[in-house]
């Protein structure tokens, strides 16, 4: 195998044009510290906060650089924001802090003529696994989270509702069609224990899906009440990214329970994710708390660890605007290896360390969840050991 030395990429980086065609990436001081693990790179761009949006092809431009080096298998290029000496991360509007409503309590809707919140038969809770934008880990956070609910002892589901990109069949290693029951009604998918329904599960891998707002909204009710679910205790949506009419549409008509939120730690991934916050507060549903996916990274031949992508930014978020912060979870080979074969941590090493941090996220929102259920309804099953 051909190895890849960081003088290599920052070669190669030099051929990338900076801002405005001006000089390049590498002399501009753009680029962060470059780590090389199993032939694959990472490291991110400085830019300015305010030129984030514009300059996202700056960063396409530079992961594509990257991949053109021999022996290179892949890149991860992420955008952080610069500050100006003394200043603070960009924020969002500060919210006053509200006490959020127990998860039975019917929620407000969001306009005087939106449809009340249905329960779903035989699920006792549903909760959102939410992000800002793409590219964050959100789908892995929430299988993982899933199978460590599982862990504690409930009956778990997972609903994939990301239409244009459904994640579940290769995370949870299933394929096939799933068997039509009396009617509309579809038998779930299983493994590792969990019943998963997707759209990936009824289209081809590699089928594009160009549908308009009306019919994501109904394929997402389909799979939601159309689905025998069975008895569960916790039915965890996996949201499609960012906060757009699908996102909102199912915030407004599902009964959440609560919300997590996933981001990275970096200042640009957490503007995306106020928004979801944001989102979730208009809707009158409890957030449970934020996870900081890549917090670090652990590097595999020295055993060092690295801020790539800066350290601690959501737990401050979450400081700052009154939420829980549910852990971090590193940016780690195994965890994406073992996503991409469909052999999530939690179930094919929930001894190791990176099961770990997945397993005390799934305890901190289990707690969570019993804490918004008040006077006890819907209350989660005690786990008894004999």
């Amino acid at each position: 195998m051909v190895s890849v030395t960081k003088e290599q990429v920052l070669a190669k980086l030099k051929s990338v044009k900076g801002p405005d065609l001006e000089g390049n990436i590498v002399d501009l001081g753009l680029v962060s510290e470059v780590f090389i693990a199993d032939a694959k790179v990472y490291f991110s761009l400085t830019v300015p906060a305010a030129r984030a949006q514009e300059l996202e092809p700056l960063r396409e431009a530079a992961e594509r650089a990257t991949k053109t080096i021999p022996g290179v298998k892949g890149a991860m290029v992420a955008l952080t924001a610069s500050r100006e000496p003394g200043s603070t991360a960009p924020t969002a509007p500060r919210p006053a802090p509200q006490r959020a409503a127990p998860a039975h309590a019917p929620a407000k809707p969001a306009q005087p003529q939106g449809k009340p919140k249905t329960d779903v038969p035989g699920i006792a809770t549903i909760i959102a696994v939410s992000s800002g934008k793409g590219g964050v880990g959100k789908s892995t956070t929430a299988v993982n989270l899933a199978l460590g609910l599982q862990a504690t002892g409930l009956r778990v589901g997972i609903l994939d509702a990301d239409i244009y990109g459904p994640s579940m069949p290769r995370l949870l290693g299933i394929s096939g069609r799933p068997e039509q029951l009396e009617g509309r009604i579809l038998k779930p998918m299983e493994n590792y224990g969990l019943k998963v329904m997707s759209m990936g599960f009824l289209v081809d891998e590699d089928t594009p899906m160009i549908w308009r707002g009306p019919m994501v909204i109904s394929a997402l009710n389909q799979m939601l009440r159309e689905v025998a679910w069975g008895e569960l205790d916790v039915l965890v949506v996996d949201m499609p990214p960012g906060t757009g009419d699908a996102q909102l549409t199912m915030a407004q008509n599902v009964p959440l329970a609560g919300a997590v939120i996933v981001s990275t730690p970096q200042d640009l991934a957490l503007i995306d994710a106020r928004k979801g916050l944001n989102m979730f507060n208009k809707v009158n549903v409890p957030v449970l708390g934020i996870v900081e996916n890549m917090s670090y990274f652990i590097c595999p031949d020295c055993g060092g660890r690295h801020d790539i992508f800066g350290h601690g930014g959501a737990r401050d978020e979450a400081a700052r605007i009154g939420v829980p912060f549910l852990g971090e979870v590193p940016l780690a080979m195994p965890i994406r290896e073992t996503s991409d074969a469909g052999r999530p941590v939690v179930a094919t090493a929930a001894d190791g360390p990176h099961a770990k941090s997945y397993l005390e996220i799934a305890a901190k929102v289990r707690a969570r969840l019993e804490e918004l259920s008040g006077d006890g309804a819907r209350k989660m099953p005690e786990i008894v050991f004999e």
